[in-house]
């Protein structure tokens, strides 16, 4: 049924798998604007396979107080028709039930099929590139906005890319952007387990990524001004900020790349289902201050043994992931693995409360424009900004999923009718930076200086 055919669905949200560890906690943020004032948020449903612990987590996610009356809906990601279900009666889903390459296709097909809004939580670039694949023109058609990666990965890359990038006044211009990420904590540091299986179902499925990519028309890449910036050692020194980093092969520079690499095909972002005049104007505006940049993501620690712990446990991942028998042994031991990062159990609620989060950009680039075109010329500006927040996967990830479902519920219009999108070239435009801000995560600039 085409949302259109369906003009007054009975929900505005349903959470998809709100029983899990992240799902409880996309409930608790979501009830902070149920019914409030200013809220375009009225309607909620959970849904998931086990009605009693959906009911549980609907207990833990109002204390103290008593839990409200909000339907619990009965769906499973292997029964399609109770997806369509899902679908016919919200107008948006938002997906926590992992790992996506797994669980994930049949939600974003019911979606695309019926019109109704998705987001979801995924930082899996294969999942996300397949579903643009084989969904985008239904989703088009049928009026379904698919977004994924709506969380940690990689709203705070994208936005804090583009926020260093707005810090380019003409006629300065970036190079490239390399993102530093710290994670803290007064306890000890617990990773979200989905994010650890969906690493190593990532090392499995590289093969099938690239085979995607090759079977694909190529996609326009951006115009970056100088050349591309050396690789540079395995290891750095990030004097400026006190850390040490190595490289981190995450979802975010591969998101970062596909709202790119969209944006040069449309410079002047993807217009509204049905924008104000003063909308396009806005929009159009915003993009024009967006100047694309080579992007890296690192995994950065205060001291060069911490980088080691991050190397060794890549090697486990990146070395027993390629077989049956070494995902076996990840899968089943993933604390062992991890070297403590990761356990089956996922982080005490102490755990979670004491971990944040700093997202350092360090932009190089050109004073004037016109130098990036001499020759080998070296950048001689450099920008300085930081994104910082709460824990990452429990916290920060609900927070921007849940602002991000607000955004789609206040503003449809001036969003795209449909189709399967990064996060960046669809939210980049409206004010979720101003709403992150308002809800604990903050954007700064640290420093501009002269190289």
């Amino acid at each position: 049924m085409s949302q259109s055919l369906n003009p007054n669905p009975t929900y505005d949200v349903i959470i998809l798998g709100a029983s899990g560890f992240t799902g409880k906690y996309v409930i608790r943020e979501a009830l902070k604007f149920l019914n409030v004032p200013s809220s375009p948020l009225k309607n909620l449903a959970i849904a998931g396979r086990n009605t009693s612990k959906l009911s549980q987590a609907l207990q833990w996610a109002s204390r103290p107080y008593p839990p409200p009356e909000i339907p619990i809906l009965t769906a499973d990601t292997t029964d399609p028709s109770s997806l369509r279900d899902l679908a016919s009666q919200t107008k948006i889903i938002l997906n926590c039930v992992g790992p996506f390459r797994l669980y994930g296709e049949p939600v974003v097909e019911a979606c695309a099929d019926s019109g109704c809004d998705y987001l979801d939580i995924s930082g899996e670039p294969e999942f996300m590139e397949r579903m643009e694949v084989k969904y985008h023109d239904q989703a088009v058609e049928n009026g379904s906005l698919v977004v994924s990666a709506c969380g940690f990965d990689s709203i705070p890359a994208e936005l804090g890319l583009m926020f260093n990038s707005s810090q380019w006044l003409p006629p300065a211009v970036p190079n490239s952007v390399e993102a530093y990420l710290s994670l803290e904590s007064d306890k000890r540091i617990v990773g979200n387990l989905g994010t650890y299986e969906s690493a190593v179902l990532g090392v499995a499925n590289v093969d099938k990524l690239q085979e995607l990519r090759r079977s694909r028309p190529k996609k326009p890449r951006p115009v970056i001004p100088g050349p591309r910036p050396p690789k540079g050692p395995l290891m750095n020194h990030l004097k400026e900020v006190g850390v040490w980093a190595v490289k981190l092969p995450s979802a975010d520079a591969i998101v970062v790349r596909r709202t790119l690499s969209c944006l040069a095909e449309n410079p002047h972002g993807l217009p509204g289902v049905n924008e104000s005049t003063e909308q396009v104007e806005r929009r159009e505006a915003f993009w024009s201050s967006i100047k694309p940049a080579h992007f890296g993501v690192k995994i950065a620690s205060k001291s060069p043994l911490g980088v080691v712990r991050f190397i060794i446990v890549g090697l486990f991942i990146g070395l027993f992931g390629k077989t049956g028998l070494g995902r076996w042994l990840l899968l089943k031991f993933p604390s062992l693995f991890s070297l403590g990062w990761f356990r089956k159990k996922g982080p005490t609620e102490d755990e979670v409360a004491s971990a944040t989060f700093k997202m350092w950009f360090v932009g190089h680039g050109f004073s004037d424009g016109s130098l990036a075109s001499q020759g080998n010329r070296k950048p001689d500006t450099e920008i300085i900004t930081r994104v910082m927040g709460p824990e990452i996967g429990y916290l920060t990830t609900p927070i921007i999923l849940v602002q991000c479902a607000l955004i789609l519920l206040k503003e449809r219009n001036n969003l795209p009718k449909g189709g399967v999108f990064p996060p960046g070239i669809v939210f980049g435009p409206t004010n979720l930076q101003d709403r992150l801000q308002h809800n604990g995560i903050s954007f700064d600039v640290i420093s501009k200086k002269t190289i």
